[in-house]
């Protein structure tokens, strides 16, 4: 499986959508909004705003998904 780097955020205030790079070496647990400037953190249960607002979710856990990942948190 191929780990997909990019995610389209969608800002659940306002609606606006913006393809982002994802980091592959840490979860990302804020984003500013560039549209309404509201900061975006995880739902509870998610570990990153990806997870949470992303059209893909983050690299450790399409790693996870796919077998390869290490148990535990997807950033520890």
């Amino acid at each position: 499986m191929e780990i997909q780097l990019q995610s389209v955020i969608s800002c659940p205030h306002c609606g606006h959508q913006k393809e982002e790079t994802m980091p592959t070496e840490a979860c990302q647990f804020f984003y500013v909004c560039e549209n309404c400037k509201e900061l975006l953190k995880p739902k509870e249960g998610d570990c990153c705003v990806y997870c949470s607002y992303g059209s893909v979710p983050c690299p450790p856990i399409q790693q996870k998904e796919a077998g390869e990942g290490s148990e535990g948190s997807c950033c520890s």
